[in-house]
């Protein structure tokens, strides 16, 4: 019989850590909320993806993506290395599996910042916590994606379009939060997270 065991944390309460799934749109300010998990509480971490797209200015290799070239992302591919990956405005990213699985076995939760197309792989395969963060409104998102002002109108347009899409994809997740408030969103899934580490197959270990 399984010994029912708590270490009074509010996080990290047993040795079993789970997959979390968090996808919105650009600018919903995903990035950030998962960042304020990561600091509060150690057992938390952030999965950091490969990509074949160039890095920005303040990015870093290692730090915000593994960056490699699309011929190496493809290698990855064909040998297997991926948990998901998808193609997201023709540039590849995907998640590394083993990566994932070697933190989970030292009990940690392990967030995956995806786009969806990579989360629907996920849904029904590996299981999961599915979270999707919405902006206040459409016409915010648009507002927030033009005071970035680092993208060409051209390319502002085509991710509105693109977050159209995730937007109705939302509905697939377990978990819908509104990204109006910073504090009030982070309290929401800081909740969910907490409820998760003390769900009933992390007692029972099932």
């Amino acid at each position: 019989m399984n010994e029912f065991r708590r270490n009074g944390k509010l996080v990290g309460s047993t040795d079993k850590g789970k997959i979390f799934v968090l996808s919105a749109p650009a600018r919903t300010g995903k990035t950030t909320l998962v960042r304020m998990l990561t600091e509060e509480f150690p057992q938390v971490i952030q999965s950091i993806s490969y990509t074949s797209r160039e890095p920005r200015p303040h990015e870093r290799t290692g730090v915000d993506y593994h960056f490699v070239a699309k011929e190496k992302f493809k290698e990855k591919i064909t040998s297997g290395d991926f948990l998901e990956h998808a193609v997201v405005y023709e540039d590849y990213y995907g998640t590394d599996q083993r990566w994932v699985e070697e933190r989970l076995k030292q009990g940690k939760h392990v967030f995956l910042v995806i786009d969806t197309q990579g989360a629907r792989q996920l849904m029904g395969k590996v299981p999961a916590v599915f979270i999707f963060v919405y902006p206040p409104s459409f016409e915010e998102l648009k507002t927030r994606l033009e005071e970035r002002k680092t993208e060409s109108s051209q390319v502002i347009e085509e991710r509105l379009s693109w977050s159209r899409q995730e937007l109705e994809a939302g509905k697939l997740y377990q978990y819908n939060i509104v990204n109006d408030d910073l504090n009030i969103a982070y309290q929401v899934l800081r909740s969910i997270v907490i409820a998760e580490d003390h769900s009933k197959e992390n007692i029972y270990g099932i």
